[in-house]
């Protein structure tokens, strides 16, 4: 760990200001480019966090069909927020490529964490596409769904952007925007930052 870089920031440039802000997202374990790569680009309106991932994929697949589903099983992409920036809680969302939704909020109790199924992201729009070279998931996220409004000038998010591929004949990859240096993406210092 004391080999990786430190968690990443991001400027969300305001509505209308810039197209928003792109990264390719690094092995998980070792920070290197993975072998089947991914971009992740970011941007906002008055209303909504847009998140967009671009996965290269000889292969894309997926079962689950059904809200809620284990879809870390399979291949997916995740996003991890923490809107409150102090890692106590952050809430989850992963889309696969048959564009089926998990979310869920996870709160810090002693030296784990609870995982509040209960909890649906309000509003939440998602789309999916297979490409030419892998597949896509778009997703817009409203600010309502944590905020009473969108986030104030200067405000800093936690957060990690991250995807599981599963090659044939392959262990799986995982992939993110902060690599954590571990089997698991679960490693809340190693949240990158958010910056509105």
């Amino acid at each position: 760990m004391s080999d990786f870089p430190p968690p990443p920031s991001a400027q969300i440039p305001p509505p209308g200001d810039a197209p928003g802000f792109t990264a390719h997202l690094l092995d998980n374990l070792t920070a290197a480019q993975p072998r089947q790569p991914s971009t992740v680009t970011l941007s906002r309106t008055e209303t909504h966090l847009h998140i967009h991932f671009n996965c290269a994929d000889t292969h894309p697949w997926a079962t689950l069909t059904q809200r809620d589903a284990p879809l870390y099983t399979e291949e997916v992409v995740e996003v991890f927020l923490d809107p409150f920036g102090d890692l106590e809680c952050y809430f989850e969302i992963e889309v696969n490529p048959l564009n089926t939704v998990l979310d869920l909020m996870l709160r810090r109790i002693g030296k784990g964490w609870r995982k509040e199924f209960a909890w649906s992201c309000a509003g939440l729009e998602t789309t999916t596409a297979l490409t030419d070279s892998g597949w896509t998931a778009s997703l817009a996220i409203p600010f309502a769904a944590f905020l009473t409004g969108p986030p104030a000038s200067g405000a800093a998010w936690r957060a990690n952007f991250l995807r599981i591929d599963r090659l044939a004949g392959n262990p799986r990859e995982l992939s993110a925007w902060s690599p954590t240096g571990q089997n698991t993406f679960h490693v809340t210092q190693c949240f990158g930052h958010l910056l509105f």
